[in-house]
């Protein structure tokens, strides 16, 4: 069978590769026949962190499927049960494979009324959402929160958890045609800041919007470091800007994996008692000290997209031929998310 993998080098290649499943299952592995897989960017330095070197590296890792087969030691599935979960950084199986082996403990039974290209299109945005506001903020009905890029995948995710629990969302618009699709969202966001126009505006905005006492909680999506010169780069705030509308007490969930704090922006923490995390979306499969605690949020995810609590914008799959090419636009992020249908 046939599968994505990655050929890393300086500019990385997408191949499709002929692979196959050993003919004997271990105990504790689920066979699964994949239905829909979702592609997200592969973070080649953070493999090299964790020590996981390979010539081709598995792409594709957010899978919805059948369970075709179990284990001898599996108690939690059996066969013709509908599944989805997130393969591991170092599984050897492409989420692309027509079959794969997973450990249980990665996987979860899908809702009958969720249909598997949602299931697999939007789940890692909803568990780095989950990480996000209730792993890192403590969210709890009353917070305000301030979420940046708020019509991405993982900013939409964000906007209807937190509106769920009764939280007060502020979010930015990097476009007219995004301000709108925002304003529209039901359940509604307290204020939708443009800052198309330059993020200059976030501040005053904020800052009125709250009587001056600034937000509980900012969740970016990046963040600008320095005076960027490209369109993408504008449009993201400053740290200071970040740090500037937390209120007192408040706490940052950057994304930014490389932000470095300057002794003022320290000092302005310091003087809000505020506190920052950074959020890791591989934290969950790349260690097993929490496993249980994972799965509990896998479930509660899928059990709120099936119930329309979180409704990820529809995204059309495309077949298998055109996994290649696709890959290599959302590796290079002109395509923020897509989903193959096996």
């Amino acid at each position: 069978m046939k599968g994505l993998y990655c050929r890393a080098g300086a500019e990385p290649k997408f191949v499709i590769h002929e692979t196959s499943l050993p003919e004997v299952l271990g105990s504790h592995l689920v066979r699964v026949q994949v239905k829909a897989c979702g592609l997200s960017p592969l973070d080649l330095k953070l493999l090299d962190d964790v020590g996981i070197k390979r010539d081709l590296i598995p792409v594709g890792r957010e899978v919805a499927g059948v369970v075709l087969q179990v284990g001898a030691k599996v108690s939690f599935f059996q066969p013709e049960d509908e599944v989805v979960g997130i393969l591991p950084l170092d599984s050897p199986c492409s989420g692309l494979c027509d079959v794969i082996d997973i450990d249980e403990h990665y996987l979860v039974q899908k809702p009958e009324k969720l249909s598997s290209v949602c299931a697999a299109g939007a789940l890692r945005d909803a568990l780095c959402a989950h990480t996000a506001l209730h792993t890192h903020a403590r969210v709890a009905a009353g917070h305000t929160l301030l979420v940046m890029d708020g019509a991405s995948s993982f900013g939409l995710m964000c906007i209807q958890l937190a509106c769920y629990h009764g939280v007060k969302v502020f979010t930015t618009s990097h476009s007219p045609q995004q301000h709108t699709f925002l304003e529209q969202l039901r359940p509604s966001v307290a204020k939708v800041i443009p800052v198309f126009n330059g993020p200059s505006e976030l501040l005053p905005a904020v800052l009125e919007e709250t009587g001056g006492l600034g937000v509980d909680i900012v969740v970016d999506s990046g963040v600008r470091l320095q005076e960027e010169e490209s369109e993408e780069a504008k449009l993201l705030p400053h740290k200071h800007d970040i740090i500037s509308v937390l209120g007192v007490g408040g706490h940052w969930v950057t994304t930014h994996k490389d932000l470095q704090l300057d002794p003022p922006d320290c000092r302005l923490l310091y003087l809000k008692s505020a506190s920052m995390s950074f959020l890791n979306h591989e934290v969950w499969t790349a260690s097993s000290a929490q496993q249980g605690r994972y799965l509990h949020i896998l479930k509660d995810i899928v059990e709120k997209m099936s119930a329309g609590v979180l409704r990820p914008q529809p995204k059309e799959a495309v077949p298998l031929y055109e996994a290649t090419v696709i890959m290599e636009s959302v590796q290079r992020h002109q395509k923020k998310k897509a989903v193959v249908q096996l």
